[in-house]
């Protein structure tokens, strides 16, 4: 299946590029969630005479992320959890508790933005996590978790 890209995809293209995917991914994901457009003549003819205006929208967000993630540079969290003597949690610290934490603070970030390499985290200590704003901005902030017994 033949589409054009509305905006930049992660390991796919970017902004107006004709790329073909698999059925399923262009029908259940890109089309529906307004990512890409059916490459037919008609769309291709519409894209063109919008591509102004969709590459001044993709400069807004790519500018927004960027003075978003100048706040979150070198930011540091503390979450306190309860752990036992040896430092193992009960339980796990999420991007659940992360954005939570994130939104006290004042930073407006989505839990689907938090992005944790290696799952969640379940012992005390320093940790990185990083947080996806954008298909071209990633920051990384240190979350430290406290242990209570």
């Amino acid at each position: 299946m033949e589409v054009i890209l509305l905006d930049k995809v992660e390991n796919l293209g970017g902004l107006g590029d004709r790329v073909t995917v698999k059925p399923g991914y262009g029908r259940n994901y890109l089309i529906p969630y307004g990512i890409a457009k059916p490459a037919t003549k008609e769309n291709i003819a519409e894209f063109e005479a919008r591509r102004a205006e969709l590459e001044k929208q993709a400069a807004e967000a790519l500018e927004a992320a960027k003075a978003r993630a100048e706040k979150l540079e070198g930011l540091s969290l503390e979450i306190t959890a309860n752990a036992g003597s040896e430092g193992k949690l009960f339980g796990s610290v999420g991007p659940i508790d992360i954005e939570a934490v994130l939104n006290e603070q004042g930073h407006e970030v989505e839990r689907k933005e938090i992005r944790m390499h290696d799952g969640p985290i379940r012992v005390v200590g320093e940790h990185q996590v990083d947080i996806h704003l954008h298909s071209d901005v990633d920051v990384t902030i240190t979350v430290n978790v406290i242990g209570e017994e």
